[in-house]
């Protein structure tokens, strides 16, 4: 990258779960991740991972272990990683939401 630019226009959604997609761009040890989850996405197992990231459009809840806490466009998230922080997306039936992340691999 020498232009300083990502384009997410030219990187191809893939999916990464049933209801969900992303983009995502490395650089190092780094990654920009765009996500869209649909109200067909299921969470199966908690999520013990750390986030960091941007409501860029929609609505979402995320289930922290039975304590149900709302995300909208334009909030923002800070998440950390491990069983105190364990966590599930909800997407309401019709919603779908995106999300930027900003993450390490």
């Amino acid at each position: 990258m020498t232009d300083y630019l990502i384009n997410f226009e030219n990187i191809p959604w893939e999916a990464c779960a049933v209801g969900a997609e992303q983009k995502v761009f490395f650089k190092g040890d780094q990654q920009l991740r765009l996500l869209k989850f649909s109200d067909n996405f299921v969470e199966e197992d908690w999520c013990l991972k750390g986030h960091v990231g941007f409501v860029a459009a929609g609505e979402m809840e995320i289930d922290f272990n039975g304590e149900i806490k709302s995300f909208k466009k334009g909030d923002g998230l800070w998440i950390d990683g491990g069983e105190a922080s364990k966590h599930k997306v909800i997407v309401g039936k019709g919603k779908q939401v995106e999300l930027i992340l900003f993450e390490t691999v």
